[in-house]
């Protein structure tokens, strides 16, 4: 609104249309719609500042996504980054088709074949991973669209699979080194330094990932007995042990640093107002220690990862890494298994030798 010199009193539907026409122009993608600014234009016109704005009408496929929203939240349970994860693509899939079609929802007369068409362009454009998780959800929204029989039959199921190899790769992490290095760069003199020592202490010492981190609350600290609450994947709880660096991290973060605010999330943003961090800020805060440690940057999921690499390189059996990890399937932590270089020696048969 500055640089196209608008005053507020002059912001109106139009003009919020002309600005995503031209965020569009410029080859954006994601671009909001007029739902995403009725919050700040009803705030206006509460105020006085702009005339009262007519009500943004709900279509026929704003319902169906809010339906989709309750069903992925009540029916499968899943954790509110998933669910926003699988609308952000249900709301991309239904207006792309609706706008190449001209159809009024975007879900008429869909196929098996465009199914595997759209499966087949995805996998062209995107690395194996991006193509997995688009699979996934997709076959989410098409077994919504057979329960809600908007679907004659259940597309997902007959959808082929990603053309992908488990066990092709190791599971890497940094050092044991490099991870003391990563925690000793941070600046535990000023407030950000406190806040990101307490985020890596809990990525590298108790092997959370993002999103638990930003979802543990004051209340999942049982302080008395030292242990600590993890909100893990399908709404899963844990308990585990909090070990005493993590416990002493936290606690200082927390008595010197954590703005006061209502919100139960114990990590908050830096800058007011306070609000609890967003999973996508986490791996960035990794990123700037291993800069500053001179390591190579890793995200947060490889200090996972270097936490059960460490723990096999100790004698940790594969059962008691899987506990701390919070794997369901023991076939996820077998992985590690491979490079445990040690007990690999011991089953290594002898080479016979060729005689000359």
């Amino acid at each position: 609104m500055a640089s196209a010199d608008v005053a507020a009193q002059d912001l109106t539907p139009a003009v919020v249309e002309q600005f995503f026409a031209a965020a569009r122009g410029q080859g954006q993608r994601r671009v909001p719609t007029m739902a995403t600014a009725a919050v700040l234009l009803s705030f206006l016109a509460g105020r006085g500042v702009i005339a009262a704005v007519v009500p943004v009408a709900v279509t026929a496929r704003d319902r169906l996504l809010a339906d989709y929203r309750q069903h992925l939240v009540d029916e499968r349970g899943l954790a509110p980054t998933t669910v926003l994860r699988y609308e952000r693509f249900a709301k991309r899939f239904l207006a792309q088709r609706s706008s190449r079609l001209g159809c009024d929802v975007g879900d008429e007369d869909l196929t098996g074949g465009e199914v595997n068409a759209f499966l087949l362009a995805a996998g062209a454009r995107l690395v194996v991973e991006s193509a997995k998780r688009e699979a996934a959800d997709l076959r989410a929204l098409l077994r919504f669209l057979y329960l809600r029989r908007r679907l004659d039959a259940d597309l997902g199921v007959a959808m082929p699979p990603v053309a992908a190899w488990r066990g092709t790769r190791l599971p890497s992490g940094p050092s044991a080194a490099e991870v003391d290095a990563v925690l000793d760069s941070c600046d535990r003199s000023t407030t950000s330094g406190r806040r990101d020592y307490a985020v890596l202490t809990l990525l590298a010492r108790l092997g959370l990932r993002s999103g638990e981190v930003a979802a543990l609350q004051l209340g999942d600290i049982d302080w008395r007995h030292g242990e600590i609450a993890v909100r893990g994947k399908a709404r899963r709880v844990d308990r585990l042990p909090l070990p005493s660096q993590v416990g002493a991290a936290v606690a200082e973060y927390l008595r010197h640093d954590r703005l006061h605010c209502s919100c139960p999330e114990v990590i908050l943003t830096l800058y007011a107002p306070p609000r609890p961090i967003h999973p996508s800020s986490i791996p960035r805060i990794v990123y700037r220690a291993c800069r500053r440690a001179g390591v190579s940057p890793v995200g947060g999921h490889r200090l996972r990862h270097g936490l059960a690499t460490e723990m096999l390189h100790r004698g940790v059996s594969l059962v008691e890494i899987a506990q701390v990890l919070r794997h369901s399937d023991l076939g996820t932590t077998s992985d590690y298994a491979k490079i445990d270089r040690i007990a690999l020696a011991a089953v290594v048969q002898p080479w016979p030798q060729a005689r000359s």
